[in-house]
């Protein structure tokens, strides 16, 4: 079997939307019934995002094999149902830490070590790992940054000559670009598109598809024009309008045909395309529906991308209950005197995952809300410690009770490093990462939620549950409804005389897609629906949670 690679660049502005054009290809190939596997070039020297901050990169999501990557693979991993590997997210940071660790050990032979061909020959070799470890017949790669960018050079001369290298009749490029709209002149502007273009075409580059972002409606007249002086085919030339949600994208993309281009293009044998099921939840997405209504109490709100799988898998567990997802975003710093009055306008509360100090004692407020007043309540990972921290004051009455992570000197270090991670300075890649399986305890909330006694979910986090206080928390209400295997670790906590309250130091939001959602999103809702709110109907203005 011969790979196919189909290579999607960006151009104009970054955040122009090739994550979720990545996705969307895959989703229209897959309906087709050919294999695909994704992967995501970025040209940043980090090695991987896992030390980055929020406001730098988004989230970070975690693979089922343990790698921190860009927050585009959960995009992939949503749309394509294809849990990816490490192989998928690739930096440039590992591509030069790999060439100049080859040449430390003398595998060059004494020669110059140069982007090309070195450079370029690792980033060959990592896109092509991909084929080899997925046997897809089609290789999707997003090229992260925008055309022009200077640390992204190489990432393109590398694409430019896997034509050369793998055949012309399989490769394909595609350029995502964006049409700016001038409110004067109530126009759509083509010369930014051409331009960046001509910039792809300067590496040796010449696209075979463009996607024309853009917020209002693409004429004829303009797709001819980009036709003519871009020098692509005019049925390549493919309007792309902000829809009302991003899973309407595959059906847009279908829509204008280029699912049959691509498999023409390429050679490919297929079936007829099948989105029957996937056109059926996106309109039952777009109906209207009694909101339900999920506070979510974190320390990076305003910067929304910090919670994207959270976001998204509350969306696929409200559509699966018929209701819609309204979040109540809570910067957990912002949490003073006043903060119950918002608090109980929710339904439901989310405290995610996140690293330092900052914001936790606004977090553990919230807690305490959501265990005094009854709210259904679900803790991701800090949310659970947060949880573990505010049950352990309330039990030993005392506020010196807490994690090592804020406080090393706490009398009552609830949550704490395992001995073994002590003296551990080196920060990247040195947390508990990937899957690990979860034994449920019969009769627990986690236990009804899942419906199983064994579940395996992936986990990004260092500190873990002292188990020197789980006996006495554990006699005053607090019940360990997942443990690891030998029964060490524990995974997941809940409340016995709250009627859902729940922590649990893993991700589930990474495991959740729009045709299957998470287990324990979906008890949330179905708790949070059922709850009545104070002026629910005249709480402060919402944030659509998808």
């Amino acid at each position: 079997m011969v790979t196919k690679y189909i290579f999607v660049t960006g151009g104009v502005v970054s955040s122009v939307g090739k994550g979720i054009s990545v996705a969307s290809i895959g989703t229209i190939l897959k309906s087709r019934g050919i294999s695909v596997s994704v992967q995501k070039l970025d040209p940043y020297l980090n090695v991987d995002p896992g030390t980055m901050s929020p406001y730098q990169h988004g989230e970070v999501f975690v693979t089922q094999d343990g790698a921190e990557t860009d927050l585009d693979l959960g995009h992939y991993e949503r749309f394509t149902a294809i849990e990816l590997t490490q192989a998928s997210n690739v930096t440039s940071g590992q591509v030069y830490s790999s060439v100049v660790a080859q040449e430390r050990r003398g595998d060059f032979l004494g020669g110059t070590i140069q982007v090309v061909p070195h450079v370029t020959n690792e980033i060959k070799s990592r896109i092509r790992k991909v084929a080899e470890i997925s046997q897809a017949e089609v290789i999707i790669v997003e090229v992260g940054g925008t055309v022009g960018d200077i640390e992204g050079q190489p990432l393109l001369e590398a694409i430019r000559q896997m034509r050369k290298d793998e055949g012309r009749d399989n490769v394909l490029y595609i350029h995502v670009t964006f049409l700016p709209h001038i409110a004067a002149t109530d126009e759509l502007k083509t010369k930014p598109t051409q331009h960046s273009v001509n910039e792809l075409r300067r590496t040796g580059i010449q696209p075979d598809v463009i996607l024309c972002r853009s917020d209002k409606v693409i004429s004829e007249s303009i797709k001819d024009k980009i036709s003519l002086f871009c020098d692509v085919d005019k049925e390549a030339v493919i309007s792309l309008v902000t829809s009302e949600t991003i899973y309407e994208v595959p059906l847009l993309l279908e829509d204008a045909r280029l699912g049959d281009l691509i498999v023409r293009r390429l050679g490919l044998r297929v079936a007829a395309s099948s989105l029957e099921e996937w056109r059926d939840m996106v309109a039952r997405l777009k109906a209207p529906k009694e909101p339900v209504i999920i506070g979510l109490v974190g320390k990076y709100v305003e910067l929304r991308d910090a919670y994207y799988s959270v976001r998204e898998a509350l969306c696929h567990a409200a559509l699966a209950h018929n209701r819609e997802a309204k979040i109540e975003w809570l910067d957990s710093e912002q949490l003073d005197g006043s903060a119950d009055d918002r608090l109980r306008q929710v339904q439901g509360m989310i405290v995610p995952g996140g690293f330092g100090y900052r914001g936790i004692e606004g977090m553990i407020k919230a807690t305490r809300f959501a265990r005094e007043q009854k709210v259904p309540y679900l803790g991701l990972c800090l949310g659970m410690q947060t949880m573990v921290i505010e049950f352990g004051r309330h039990v030993f009455g005392t506020d010196n009770v807490n994690s090592t992570e804020f406080d090393a000197s706490s009398a009552y270090p609830v949550i704490d490093l395992l001995p073994t991670q002590r003296g551990v300075e080196q920060k990247g890649g040195s947390m508990r990462l990937g899957t690990y399986p979860c034994h449920l305890v019969p009769g627990t909330i986690a236990a009804r939620a899942y419906g199983a006694k064994v579940v395996y979910e992936r986990h990004r986090h260092r500190y873990e549950f002292n188990n020197r206080f789980r006996q006495p928390l554990e006699e005053a209400g607090l019940v360990s409804s997942g443990l690891s295997p030998d029964g060490r670790l524990v995974e997941m906590v809940e409340l016995r005389d709250h009627p859902w309250m729940l922590g649990c130091q893993f991700h589930p939001e990474f495991r959740s897609r729009p045709d299957s959602p998470h287990p324990l999103f979906l008890a949330l809702i179905e708790a949070a629906k059922e709850t009545l709110v104070e002026g629910a109907q005249t709480s402060l203005p919402l944030n659509l949670g998808r």
